[in-house]
């Protein structure tokens, strides 16, 4: 959800821009509670917008999930 916002917030409200690639690495086992992400635009093209999204539960240095995500732009 956190990619989805953020290549949003670069192209605007365009239809149909979709997941074209998710790589997740889980990196260590997830607490029960509230869920932190923090993602960066790697690159936005004319086609493609590429993500990283770090995930995390008490502290940011200490990541419980790391994705990797492609969005297709129409």
């Amino acid at each position: 959800m956190a990619a989805y916002a953020l290549v949003l917030a670069h192209i605007g409200p365009v239809a149909m821009a979709v997941t074209s690639g998710l790589n997740y690495q889980f990196l260590r086992p997830c607490r029960p509670g509230p869920l932190f992400a923090d993602a960066s635009m790697l690159r936005l093209g004319k086609r493609l917008a590429v993500m990283d999204v770090r995930i995390w539960t008490d502290d940011p240095d200490k990541p419980v999930g790391q994705a990797n995500v492609t969005y297709a732009i129409p």
